[in-house]
């Protein structure tokens, strides 16, 4: 005969902590991700730390780097077409044959 046992208040409180701070669906998905998985990885542990470290929110060091290149592209098309504007005044005082303008 099973014995029922009352839930302990400190460990319900864990668990609702962890099912508040996303703990438990982030495990939960990457345990489903390594059992779909159709080549099971020799280190299971690692496969879990790489995934667990993938997926949430984004460091702050992550979110700082896509900013970064969020500005370096936009500074990038600025001189291209800053690149293109000067190109187009220097071909008014070079002939394209590049033959000396008179």
């Amino acid at each position: 005969m099973a014995h029922y046992r009352a839930p302990d208040p400190k460990r319900e409180q864990f668990r609702r902590y962890l099912e508040k701070a996303g703990v438990v669906d982030s495990l939960a998905s990457v345990l489903v991700a390594l059992y779909e998985q159709p080549e099971k990885p020799n280190n299971a542990l690692e496969f879990v730390k790489q995934h667990l470290n993938s997926g949430g929110q984004p460091s702050t060091d992550t979110e700082a780097l896509q900013q970064e290149v969020i500005d370096l592209r936009q500074r990038c098309a600025r001189l291209a077409d800053e690149n293109k504007d000067l190109k187009s005044k220097l071909q008014r005082y070079e002939p394209d044959d590049g033959a000396p303008a008179e």
